[in-house]
């Protein structure tokens, strides 16, 4: 089953704003997640925040909701691995 994919204005914003080869490998990266957003080589659940999950792009985390009624993946941040899980709660 595939899901959509929903990216918020923020997240849009970091990613146009990465260079062509990291933004390229982040959007391959959406491909995986569509196809499977449980899939533990691609992401993995995040203790912190219940239902938040991070997929890895190198040095970039992509932080991402699933909700399963409607097939559909929340992309709500992309940031750098250094910020990615600073801000989680706040």
């Amino acid at each position: 089953m595939s899901y959509a994919l929903r990216i918020a204005r923020p997240a849009e914003k970091v990613l146009e704003s990465l260079d062509a080869a990291t933004e390229s490998r982040v959007r391959a990266r959406f491909d995986d997640l569509m196809a499977g957003p449980y899939d533990p080589r691609f992401s993995k659940p995040l203790v912190e925040v219940k239902g938040l999950r991070a997929a890895r792009v190198g040095e970039w985390r992509i932080l991402y909701t699933v909700d399963d009624r409607e097939n559909v993946i929340y992309v709500t941040a992309i940031r750098h691995r250094g910020e990615s899980y600073r801000r989680l709660n706040r």
